[in-house]
C-alpha cells in the first residue's frame, strides 16, 4: 500500500472527527441544557463539557436555574370591601427540575407568570384594603401558597412573593385623606372634652379643699397676687374686704387730699 492510499483513509477519519468535535458544547455553572434524542428526551446535561451526537441529538433549550426576580402588577382590581387599587408585587423563583420545566408546560416562565397575576387577583378580591396595607405579609404567604402547587408540577420553586406598593386612584385617595382628617379632629376634641374633665374635678376639689380650709385659700389667693406681680412689677389694687380677709396690714397714703388703701 503506498502513501496515496494512506491518503484516502485521512478523509473518512476527518469526517468523523469533525463531526463528533461538532457536538462538543461547554455550558456554564447556571445553565443546563436540554437534549432530545430522535426526538424523545434523553437527558439533562451541564454544568461544564458535554457532548451532542450530531443529526441524532438535538438541544431542545437551555435552561437558566439562578433565581430570578418577576415583577407582577394587578390593574383595577376590587378589594374584598370593594376598593379599586392596582398591586405591584416581585416574585423571586427559580427552575428546579429543568426537564419538567421544558417538558411539561410550553413556556414555563409566562405560566407561572400568569398564574402568579391569578393568583394576586384572587388574594385582593379575598382580603380589605386595610389588610393589603397592613398585613402584606399574610397577603404574600396567601399568593405564594396559591401557585406553589402549579409551579412545582411545572419543576419551579417560588421562594417568595412581596407586595411592592399599593395605589387606589386620586378622587378615593382625596376622599380617604379627608376622612382621615375628619377622624383625626373628632379624635383632637375627644381629648380636650375629656381633659376639660379633669380638670374641672380638679378645680371641683381644690375648691372644696379651698372652703372647708381658710389658711389654705389665703395661701393661694397670695400666690396667686405674687405670681401676677413678679414678672411685671405692677402694683395691684385690692380692695379693703379682700385684704381683711387675707389678714394683710394696710398701709394708707394721701392722694390729693384723698385716703387710700394699698
Amino acid at each position: 500500500m503506498n502513501l496515496s492510499d494512506w491518503q484516502w483513509w485521512y478523509i473518512p477519519i476527518a469526517v468523523i472527527a469533525i463531526w463528533i468535535g461538532s457536538g462538543i458544547k461547554i455550558a456554564d455553572q447556571w445553565n443546563r441544557v436540554i437534549i432530545l434524542r430522535l426526538g424523545r428526551f434523553a437527558r439533562v446535561s451541564g454544568p461544564g463539557l458535554f457532548i451532542r451526537l450530531p443529526a441524532i441529538e438535538k438541544i431542545a433549550q437551555w435552561v437558566n436555574v439562578r433565581i430570578r426576580v418577576t415583577q407582577i402588577q394587578a390593574e383595577a382590581a376590587m378589594t374584598k370591601d370593594t376598593v379599586p387599587v392596582t398591586v405591584k408585587t416581585v416574585m423571586f423563583w427559580r427552575v428546579v427540575n429543568p426537564r419538567d420545566a421544558v417538558i411539561e408546560v410550553d413556556s414555563y416562565q409566562q405560566s407561572l407568570e400568569l398564574a402568579a397575576q391569578t393568583a394576586l387577583r384572587t388574594a385582593i378580591g379575598t382580603h380589605d384594603f386595610t389588610d393589603l396595607l397592613c398585613k402584606r405579609e399574610s397577603v404574600d404567604e396567601a399568593i405564594k401558597e396559591s401557585i406553589e402547587a402549579k409551579a412545582e408540577q411545572w419543576g419551579l420553586e417560588v421562594q417568595s412573593i412581596e407586595i411592592q406598593d399599593v395605589q387606589i386612584p386620586d378622587e378615593l385617595q382625596d376622599a380617604m385623606s379627608r376622612e382621615a382628617q375628619a377622624e383625626r379632629e373628632n379624635h383632637a376634641r375627644v381629648i380636650l372634652g375629656e381633659s376639660e374633665i379633669s380638670i374641672a374635678n380638679k378645680f371641683k376639689e381644690a375648691a372644696s379643699i379651698y372652703a372647708s380650709d381658710d389658711v389654705a385659700l389665703q395661701l393661694r389667693a397670695m400666690n396667686i397676687i405674687y405670681e401676677t406681680t413678679k414678672e411685671r412689677g405692677a402694683t395691684v389694687l385690692l380692695p379693703t374686704q379682700l385684704v381683711d380677709a387675707l389678714s394683710i396690714r394696710t398701709t394708707s397714703r394721701v392722694n390729693n387730699g384723698r385716703s387710700e388703701e394699698i
